[in-house]
């Protein structure tokens, strides 16, 4: 009987709905941190480049 019972803990079939949960806000997270930390930057190179079209050359 308890080793039907350990047999059965032990099995895994795979991923549970919290793991992916888990998984999911942690790519999220990282989104997050890479929009924060090179937003900026990535506004002022899209400026920079809007104004080298708007006046026809660098």
């Amino acid at each position: 009987m308890i080793t039907r019972i350990r047999t059965a803990l032990r099995h895994d079939e795979g991923a549970s709905a919290v793991e992916y949960g888990l998984l999911v806000a942690a790519i999220a997270a990282l989104i997050v941190a890479v929009v924060f930390l090179l937003g900026q930057r990535v506004s002022t190179v899209f400026k920079s480049t809007n104004d080298c079209i708007s006046t026809k050359g660098c």
